[in-house]
C-alpha cells in the first residue's frame, strides 16, 4: 500500500514545480523529498518524473497518476468534512486562476463576503489573461471566459457572456455610424488583445470578422480604455463595459450583430470524482452572484 504522505509530497512537488520549493513548503530537506519520490516510483515500478538540472516534468505515466492522486486526496478531504460534520467549514488555501479584468471587476469585490463566511480559508487569486495549466500550476480551479473544449477538465457554466460592437459617441460624431458589416472596412477597428477574430452572429447566421487596426497590445484593458476614449470600434463583453453603455459613454453599433452565444463564464477544475468542499463552496458562491441573468446585464 502506497504511503499517503508520499502521495502528498508528490502532489506538492508538481504544484511547486521543483523539489527544493516543495521541500521548503513542507518543512523537509530536498534530499528527503527526493528520497520519498524515488520510494514512490520504486513501489509503482515506473518513473513518474523527468528530472533535469533546471526543472522537472511529468512522464506520461506520471500525468495520469497525478490526476488520479488528486482525486484520491480530494475524496479524503470530502470524506473528512462529511464525517466530522464540517461540510461548510473549510480551511487551508484555495488557489484560483482568473482573467485579469474579470477577476479585478467581478471576483475581487466579492471576496470579502466569501472569506468572511469562511474565515479559516485563505484565498490565493492569480490574475492572468493566459490559459493556465491548472494541474501543473497546482490550482484548485480557474475562471475562464471562452468556448470550452478541453475534455480533460470539468466545467460548470456560471454566466452567459454577451459581447457587443461599441464605440464612443465622439467617435461616431467624427466617423459616422456603420450601417453594415462591410462598412467596418472604412472604420477604425480595435483588434482583441489576443488577436482573436471577431466571431459574430447576425441575421444570416455566424460570421467571422478579422479587424486590422493600428493599435496592437497584449492588454485587454488597453483596448477597453481606447474604445472609451474614442479611438475606434471594439467588440467588448457587457461585463466589461456595462456601466459605460448605461451612462452613454459608449453606444452599441450594428446591434443586429453580437458575439457568439457559445462563450460563457465558467469555473473549470481537474476531473475528479469528489470535489473538495472549498472548491464547491466557491463555485456555488459565484454562481449565486452571477446566474443566468448576471447583474452586469440588468
Amino acid at each position: 500500500m502506497t504511503n499517503l504522505g508520499d502521495l502528498e509530497v508528490f502532489v506538492r512537488v508538481i504544484s511547486a514545480g521543483s523539489m527544493s520549493t516543495a521541500a521548503r513548503s513542507l518543512g523537509l530537506s530536498p534530499a528527503v523529498v527526493s528520497k520519498r519520490i524515488k520510494r514512490l516510483e520504486e513501489s509503482l515500478g515506473t518513473r513518474l518524473l523527468q528530472r533535469t538540472t533546471r526543472q522537472i516534468s511529468l512522464t506520461e505515466a506520471g500525468q495520469g497518476y497525478h490526476e488520479r492522486v488528486l482525486a484520491v486526496l480530494a475524496g479524503l478531504e470530502e470524506a473528512e468534512a462529511f464525517a466530522s460534520g464540517r461540510s461548510s467549514e473549510v480551511s487551508g488555501t484555495l488557489k484560483i486562476s482568473a482573467p485579469t479584468s474579470f477577476g479585478r471587476m467581478h471576483i475581487a469585490p466579492h471576496l470579502k463576503g466569501f472569506m468572511g463566511a469562511h474565515p479559516d480559508l485563505a484565498v490565493h487569486l492569480v490574475l492572468s489573461d493566459e490559459f493556465t495549466d491548472i494541474v501543473g500550476g497546482g490550482y484548485d480551479l480557474a475562471i475562464r471566459i471562452a468556448e470550452l473544449t478541453d475534455s480533460s477538465l470539468v466545467a460548470r457554466r456560471l454566466a452567459p457572456v454577451r459581447r457587443v460592437l461599441c464605440a464612443s459617441p465622439d467617435y461616431i460624431a467624427r466617423h459616422g455610424q456603420p450601417d453594415s458589416i462591410e462598412d467596418l472596412k472604412n472604420h477604425v477597428c480595435l483588434p482583441a488583445h489576443n488577436y482573436d477574430a471577431w466571431r459574430l452572429e447576425g441575421p444570416q447566421g455566424p460570421l467571422t470578422v478579422r479587424p486590422d487596426g493600428m493599435l496592437i497590445t497584449n492588454s485587454s484593458e488597453v483596448i477597453r480604455e481606447a474604445v472609451i476614449a474614442g479611438l475606434g470600434i471594439a467588440l467588448r463583453s457587457t461585463w466589461d463595459i456595462g456601466p459605460e453603455l448605461r451612462d452613454g459613454r459608449l453606444v452599441q453599433v450594428l446591434p443586429r450583430y453580437e458575439g457568439s452565444k457559445n462563450v460563457s463564464v465558467s469555473a473549470v477544475y481537474p476531473s475528479r470524482q469528489f470535489l473538495p468542499a472549498k472548491v464547491r463552496l466557491f463555485i456555488d458562491y459565484l454562481a449565486s452572484l452571477y446566474g443566468p441573468a448576471p447583474y452586469w446585464d440588468r
